[in-house]
């Protein structure tokens, strides 16, 4: 049995749509020694709703981290955006004993919405 995590708590239980696949990604935030960090990895998974993704850096739940994606330059009009969306840790998987990484989670600060002509919008509302 796993042990909860902060989005077990605070999740109303919704299964929600997201994508799979892998976007270049840099994350900052506050390691748990209190040195800011800046770190590149890659997204295994995200939503409108939250992020995960592979980390080195030792967080702990609740840390806020902020994370600067590249979009693929087909949904950018072969142009280098980036999306920054800001979260808080919700669930830490430990790597296997091979690996310093860990399996990040965060819930975002507010639900972002890519639509199919590239543009963002910003909804409040959760």
């Amino acid at each position: 049995m796993s042990k909860p995590s902060l989005d077990d708590i605070y999740s109303p239980g919704i299964k929600e749509h997201g994508f799979t696949f892998p976007l270049p990604t840099v994350v900052e935030g506050i390691d748990t020694g209190g040195a800011s960090f800046q770190e590149e990895t890659t997204l295994s998974y995200i939503s409108h709703q939250r992020s995960t993704f592979a980390l080195k850096n030792g967080v702990t739940l609740g840390t806020k981290l902020k994370l600067i994606i590249d979009l693929p330059k087909k949904l950018a009009e072969d142009k280098n955006l980036k999306l920054a969306l800001k979260g808080k840790v919700v669930s830490i998987e430990m790597g296997g004993r091979q690996t310093t990484k860990r399996t990040i989670t965060i819930k975002f600060d507010s639900k972002y919405i890519i639509g199919p002509d590239g543009a963002s919008s910003r909804g409040d509302k959760e």
